[in-house]
């Protein structure tokens, strides 16, 4: 799962925190738990922001010192490799649609975060673009920089 290097800095009394890869991502917590909290749901909303609208997602910069690693949620994840495979074959998503069988509504289903859509589907999607998803399980004992 990809996860983007977050900056969080005291704030008067609260943590604020900002994705180097999202200027437009800023959120803050109580205390630096709560922040990391925060931050994993603000990444998961600027993230559905930029496939409805339309935009690159990037990705993950590199992590410098000082910096936390806030990983997005697997199925969002997954949710934004379709994304980024529909794009590098320059498809809609009613090429998309088109290519499955299914309709609009399945399809945006498909691309949207906050919607629970089924290995199955993701699996679906990827193989109508001549892609498959590959998993990986990794240490994160050094998610600390």
């Amino acid at each position: 799962m990809p996860a983007y290097p977050a900056i969080l800095t005291p704030d008067e009394g609260t943590v604020m925190v900002t994705f180097p890869d999202f200027p437009e991502a800023v959120t803050s917590g109580a205390d630096e738990t709560d922040a990391l909290i925060q931050a994993a749901d603000c990444l998961e909303e600027v993230v559905a922001a930029r496939i409805k609208d339309r935009e690159d997602i990037p990705t993950p910069g590199r992590l410098a010192a000082g910096q936390r690693l806030v990983p997005l949620a697997s199925g969002t994840a997954a949710k934004v490799l379709v994304y980024a495979t529909m794009r590098e074959c320059d498809l809609r998503k009613a090429d998309l649609g088109r290519l499955l069988g299914w309709n609009q509504k399945q399809v945006d289903r498909l691309l949207d975060p906050r919607h629970a859509s089924r290995t199955d589907q993701i699996d679906a999607a990827l193989l109508a673009m001549g892609r498959r998803l590959e998993m990986a399980v990794v240490s994160v004992k050094d998610a600390r920089a």
